[in-house]
């Protein structure tokens, strides 16, 4: 095993979290870029033809109905509760995450019979 002192674990760690956001937002712009490319495949057809003749009301159009899809996607996955069980499931590997969970449970464990030991003494 190597060994890393903490400072420049914390350094790495805090480089890579830097790095892992910035992938996102370059996520974001390459989903742009592909659907950019994706309607420019369409420009040798009949209806790419009809797309980009009629560019100032076709592109706004798209760009309504893209942003609608996606939303209604995001509510989907909302609704069937993907997200929460994909963090339940992340948070399980987690150790510190499951060192507060342990210590919550602990915690009402020991409530729950100072709870009892009162409903004795009374």
């Amino acid at each position: 095993m190597i060994h890393i002192s903490n400072k420049k674990r914390e350094s790495l760690i805090r480089w890579k979290v830097y790095f892992d956001r910035s992938r996102m937002y370059i996520g974001y712009v390459q989903f742009f870029l592909i659907v950019f490319v994706f309607l420019r495949s369409f420009k040798d057809n009949y209806y790419g033809d009809l797309f980009f003749k009629y560019a100032l009301i076709s592109i706004p159009i798209f760009f309504i109905i893209f942003i609608i899809s996606v939303v209604f996607i995001g509510y989907l996955d909302l609704k069937l509760g993907l997200r929460e069980e994909e963090f339940k499931n992340l948070s399980k590997s987690n150790p510190v995450t499951m060192d507060i969970l342990e210590t919550i449970k602990s915690m009402e464990k020991e409530l729950q019979e100072i709870k009892m030991q009162l409903k004795k003494d009374v």
